[in-house]
């Protein structure tokens, strides 16, 4: 597992690349490089992530949880510039590669550290967190994060997921339901669900 995105540090030689993409009609780039999730370009659960977001209307600060090199993290600080987004990855190089993207982008109110799950996030709460979960972490990690993002949320807080109908989409929308006062389906395009979960007020 050395290599696989979903460690600490990966072993694989660094190989840089520069990619370049639009959310909402504005353009971003983004360096990435080999050891980190979907290096070759933005994945299509992380863009209609990005783009189908709408900030919960509560006070409070957002996660990415699980960033890789920062495109939801990022995109969204950028449009909600209002809200402090703390960005985390278990994977060192991806926060790295974060910390160059959110410079790169000129978007300031992120807050990027390594952190398995919520492992360096002990007493913080959110209004939102968002979510491309680390499919080939397994069940148990991924479950793990639904779980605990129940006590990371603020009263009237929001999970956001995107999963693949072929990954699990409908057990996850029931397991989630074991958990959240509410879940709805707010996207589905090409396989893939767009999930909002929310905590009671």
């Amino acid at each position: 597992m050395s290599d696989h995105y979903y460690s600490k540090q990966p072993q694989s030689a660094e190989k840089t690349s520069f990619i370049t993409c639009e959310f909402k009609n504005q353009a971003f780039s983004f360096s990435t490089s080999t050891g980190v999730f979907s290096k070759k370009g933005i994945d299509f659960g992380s863009r209609l992530l990005i783009e189908s977001f709408q900030a919960p209307n509560i006070e409070g600060d957002f996660l990415d949880l699980g960033c890789g090199y920062g495109p939801i993290g990022i995109s969204i600080a950028y449009f909600h510039d209002n809200h402090q987004v703390y960005m985390v990855d278990i994977n060192e190089r991806a926060i790295e590669f974060s910390q160059k993207n959110a410079r790169h982008n000129d978007v300031s109110n992120v807050c990027i550290m390594q952190s398995d799950g919520f492992e360096h996030l002990k007493d913080q709460s959110f209004a939102a967190i968002i979510t491309n979960p680390p499919i080939r972490a397994g069940k148990k990690v991924i479950q793990g994060f639904f779980k605990e993002s129940v006590s990371h949320l603020v009263d009237g807080g929001e999970l956001w997921v995107v999963i693949q109908k072929k990954q699990g989409a409908p057990s996850v929308i029931t397991y989630l339901s074991t958990l959240f006062t509410e879940v709805e389906v707010v996207e589905r395009k090409k396989g893939y669900y767009i999930i909002r979960a929310i905590v009671a007020a």
